[in-house]
């Protein structure tokens, strides 16, 4: 008799099999990573420097819609970057 955990391992991997990911894709996959890591650290520096000149000349307004624009480009970046990590994962698929 199988526990309830071997049956809805069971099921998950009927639901969405397995890939298995060549070492060059797992390459590319990081190579992905670390790139958006970079360009979400540039655009961090760049904006938390933009906030700070804010907050020295007491713009609140400013430091709002600075944040938020950080905030915005963190998802959007990482959006970009999980799209071509699925195009990586998708060739194993074809």
């Amino acid at each position: 008799m199988k526990s309830a955990y071997e049956l809805a391992m069971e099921k998950l991997s009927k639901a969405a099999p397995t890939v298995t990911l060549s070492a060059e894709q797992k390459a590319e996959l990081a190579e992905l990573e670390s790139k958006c890591a970079a360009k979400i650290a540039e655009r961090e520096l760049l904006l938390k420097g933009e906030i700070s000149k804010a907050t020295e000349r007491g713009e609140v307004e400013a430091v709002e819609q600075l944040e938020k624009q950080l905030v915005s480009d963190r998802k959007s970046l990482r959006a970009d970057f999980e799209e071509k990590k699925d195009k990586v994962r998708q060739r194993s698929r074809k």
